[in-house]
């Protein structure tokens, strides 16, 4: 290691200690959402390095940002991995590394003592091998009481909500009761309760990294009243910094709950 590199390095530990002491006092988010963008085109700028690389670039970092969450206080974790948009947008060479990658991570999550890993989106549009290692994920840990890792894989903000409202419809006709009674049933609570998230609390905040500013179909109904942050970093370079410095922008905001 350079003389450079150890300085960097040192100072890089200063900083992000003054940074952990200074949240030390503050409440942390209870339910973080990540959108990782920027594998593509971070296996771009580097030489010799395909884009299967970089997907796998950017597990490797989704493993460490759920250490540095559950470090920090975090509850739960929601990880956009896979648009309903993605699986047919997406070259099938591409897609089909993604679903090999995503089913390798949901494994290993699931290894992590006390974690619990949950599939939110829809599981029937998925290859039957992702669909299985998910399954297998969250049945090995539901038991689990530690950080809560949802996977969004299949997932779209407007395909959830049209699913839960569909879902409610059709309770409502199996119970046999009227038309006329239907517009009863569609309640906040109701159609909370019918999402992929039923029983979880919304999103207190939203990181996108790579630096672009949209939440691209995510979480629609669950992040209404969200603090969103936006990181420069690409997806694989994302640091425990970067973490804690949103951590510490959302203790400093004033949650307003859409006042």
């Amino acid at each position: 290691m350079s003389l450079r590199t150890s300085i960097k390095s040192a100072l890089y530990g200063l900083y992000a200690t003054r940074l952990k002491n200074q949240l030390r006092e503050t409440t942390p988010p209870r339910h973080v959402g990540m959108i990782i963008d920027g594998n593509r085109r971070w296996a771009q700028l580097q030489d010799g390095v395909t884009i299967a690389e970089g997907h796998e670039a950017g597990a490797s970092k989704i493993r460490e940002f759920l250490e540095w969450c559950d470090t920090a206080g975090v509850e739960i974790v929601t990880l956009y991995l896979l648009s309903t948009d993605n699986l047919t947008g997406r070259p099938s060479t591409e897609l089909k590394n993604l679903v090999r990658i995503i089913a390798n991570l949901a494994t290993d999550l699931a290894r992590v003592p006390n974690w619990r890993v949950l599939h939110v989106g829809d599981a029937d549009k998925l290859p039957a091998s992702l669909r299985t290692a998910l399954e297998k994920a969250a049945k090995l840990t539901a038991t689990h009481t530690g950080l809560h890792v949802n996977l969004a894989v299949g997932y779209g903000g407007r395909h959830e909500i049209t699913e839960a409202v569909r879902d409610i419809i059709r309770e409502h006709e199996a119970a046999g009761r009227g038309i006329d009674s239907l517009a009863d049933d569609m309640t906040l609570d109701n159609i909370s309760g019918h999402l992929y998230t039923a029983g979880q609390p919304d999103l207190d905040l939203v990181i996108r990294t790579s630096g672009e500013q949209r939440i691209s179909d995510f979480m629609l109904w669950q992040t209404a009243h969200s603090e969103l942050y936006f990181v420069e970093a690409l997806g694989p370079d994302l640091r425990e910094i970067d973490l804690l410095r949103a951590l510490r922008d959302f203790a400093r905001r004033q949650r307003r709950f859409g006042a």
